[in-house]
């Protein structure tokens, strides 16, 4: 029942946690319901009545509790009493294992004795329950969504329940590797039409079998999500990170993590590199590298950008080339009415690197996508859509591919805009990528939507939030329900692996995602919605359309946000609940519980020092190193080489 029901008294606290949030905002960023101090998160009145509590209640009962305790499982959840025999073999198992097989010289530490968890028994239980609670929500979620939990925490999960795990085959469905010899375009291998009808509803895309399916309200037996249970697992995870014991509890831990990781170091420094000597043709330059997080028109840095724009110009400087307004310009006449010559162009004139001036303005770091501050050129090389369709930016793309492939241990993943503008993005993306053929053995694609509905709105692009839904899911359900009607768009899903969304995250909208909230399709006002809202909603979609494509045998995608840049702690929260796997993730160190909970859950983060370095944060503070040392999935990418980096 307490997994169902979600009790008034948790969503008003919620509620008043997010009231603190938005009230805070504009005088600070951190948020004090989650503020926890670097040095300790335990008040010293805390710290005090917990010792006098434990030397006056160190009775043989509590001591009993304390040792079962001690033998619970990494996750520290109490665990049932009929489990209790399976977790021992569990724990013989481990005990018995040889670890490090192939490095038998490697110290290890054991730590003996009662657990200190450095909260009260009382308290103890209420964090385990929660933490066990919270894990079950993301695996929920996951599953549903056909997205990756991770198999040891769900073994765990298992025990606890005192049910025996069993291998899931819900995961994602990737598209294997093109053959040598076969035709990255070919769409012999598509599948039939069906012929079914998609129509959205509530900002959710529905699948029936035909038109007058519509009219009975009968859709295809398909998952869908549920609002309600949705906005009951996110207040709950909004008390949950806000409370004193589980705060305490998980900065201990996380310290606990933090010192294994230095004596570990300590102990097996030289063991360490000796192994790695030994290890015959690895090294840092032929190890795989794969950057997860990188935009297409960014991939290529400021030197490549700068010999592309004068090689055009010898080659096609009597090209028409843009189009301004219904009259045409060549090359040479659009750089003659910039006042440009490219042989007087430099890095330095070419100005799309970011730095100190770009510091906590996002305005002006979008603007360096601007090469010599001209959107005309912006247009012309780094557009998918423009007089020439897109050819200079498929081309500098291949070459960014070719280099890739000559140095044959990097990839990459660069991320391709749909701004949900009009339904006619797709099919313009779709022939533009199998027009050049933009493929590369060592490249995947991601498709980002930009946050930006407000600024369509204005402009009465848009009359609603649910069109912009429609725009971007709407084309991409009728090519999975209908290839062969969609050969073009069909093909090049096959190369996407997920989807981002992006944007400034430290524009706050004030909007507390929850069950009142206005449908999309009510959503009329200029203002933004929530990042809540916009992520929701798309995990929404990407869920049905999943689970639509896994019955159908195509590959699935994966719902990668930019999350935790900047901004409020709820979007971390939010993408704990909803996104395999983000980008960024500074914001984790604000709070204690979440960093845990993205521990335990593994949940991989694609770190860019050097872009927050010019954006959010000083290279100095980045907690890069401090997450790995704890055990968190980190990984470190690029983010836009164009502006951040000086070499390849």
């Amino acid at each position: 029942l307490l997994l169902v029901e979600m009790d008034e008294a948790m969503r008003s606290f919620a509620e008043k946690v997010f009231a603190s949030e938005v009230k805070d905002e504009e005088i600070r960023q951190e948020i004090s319901p989650f503020d926890v101090e670097d040095i300790c998160p335990i008040s010293l009145q805390e710290m005090r009545e917990h010792m006098i509590l434990q030397e006056s209640s160190a009775t043989a009962e509590k001591r009993k509790k304390r040792l079962f305790r001690m033998k619970t499982i990494a996750l520290a959840v109490p665990v049932a009493q009929r489990s209790i025999t399976r977790l021992s073999t569990i724990d013989e198992v481990i005990s018995t294992s040889p670890l490090y097989q192939t490095v038998p010289d490697f110290q290890r530490v054991q730590i003996t004795g009662d657990y200190a968890s450095g909260v009260t028994v009382e308290d103890f239980e209420v964090v385990c329950k929660g933490l066990y609670r919270a894990l079950c929500i993301r695996e929920k979620h996951m599953q549903q969504s056909v997205q990756r939990f991770p198999r040891t925490p769900s073994q765990y999960l298992r025990a606890i329940e005192g049910e025996v795990w069993r291998a899931s085959d819900t995961g994602p469905v990737f598209t294997p590797p093109v053959k040598d010899g076969q035709d990255p375009f070919e769409t012999g291998s598509l599948g039939e039409d069906l012929g079914y009808h998609v129509q959205m509803k509530d900002g959710v895309v529905y699948v029936y079998g035909d038109k007058a399916a519509v009219e009975r309200n009968e859709p295809k037996d398909l998952p869908y999500p549920s609002l309600e249970h949705f906005v009951d697992d996110m207040n709950f995870l909004l008390a949950l990170i806000a409370q004193g014991p589980v705060k305490t509890y998980a900065h201990r831990r996380l310290k606990f993590l933090s010192s294994k990781f230095q004596v570990h170091e300590m102990l097996n420094e030289m063991e360490e590199m000796k192994e790695l000597k030994n290890n015959p043709h690895r090294d840092f330059y032929n190890c795989r590298k794969v950057d997860t997080h990188i935009h297409a028109a960014a991939c290529m840095n400021q030197k490549h950008l700068l010999r592309f724009i004068k090689k055009s110009y010898c080659v096609d400087a009597d090209r028409v080339v843009y189009d301004a307004k219904g009259k045409q310009l060549t090359l040479k006449q659009l750089f003659q009415q910039l006042n440009l010559h490219p042989y007087d162009l430099t890095v330095d004139s070419l100005d799309v690197h970011a730095g100190r001036q770009t510091f906590q303005r996002f305005d002006k770091f979008n603007d360096k996508y601007n090469p010599v501050g001209a959107s005309e050129l912006r247009d012309l090389y780094l557009k998918t859509e423009n007089a020439i369709n897109g050819e200079y930016f498929a081309t500098i793309i291949k070459e960014v591919g070719s280099d890739l492939e000559d140095a044959k241990y990097q990839h990459a993943e660069p991320r391709l805009s749909i701004y949900g503008r009009s339904a006619e993005e797709w099919p313009k993306l779709a022939n533009w990528f199998n027009k050049h053929r933009v493929y590369s053995p060592n490249m995947k694609w991601m498709i980002q939507v930009p946050r930006i509905y407000d600024v369509f709105r204005s402009k009465n692009f848009l009359p609603h939030f649910e069109k912009m839904l429609e725009n971007i899911f709407i084309p991409v359900f009728e090519a999975t329900v209908n290839p062969q009607a969609h050969k073009e768009l069909s093909v090049f899903l096959r190369h996407i692996t997920g989807f981002d969304s992006v944007d400034d995250e430290s524009k706050h909208s004030g909007h507390m995602f929850c069950t009142k909230s206005p449908k999309p399709m009510q959503w009329t006002s200029e203002k933004n919605p929530s990042y809540t809202y916009y992520l929701y909603y798309m995990y929404a979609n990407i869920l049905v359309l999943n689970n639509l494509r896994r019955q159908r045998g195509m590959n699935t995608f994966l719902f990668r946000p930019h999350c935790g840049e900047a901004g409020a702690l709820t979007h971390l929260l939010t993408a704990f609940m909803t996104a395999d796997n983000i980008s960024h993730g500074l914001n984790l160190k604000k709070s204690p519980v979440l960093q845990y909970l993205y521990f335990l859950a593994q949940i991989p983060i694609a770190m860019s020092p050097l872009s927050n370095n010019s954006l959010f944060l000083e290279y100095a503070k980045n907690p890069l190193l401090d997450f790995h040392q704890k055990g968190l999935m980190v990984s470190l990418s690029t983010d836009d080489p164009m502006q951040f980096h000086y070499t390849k």
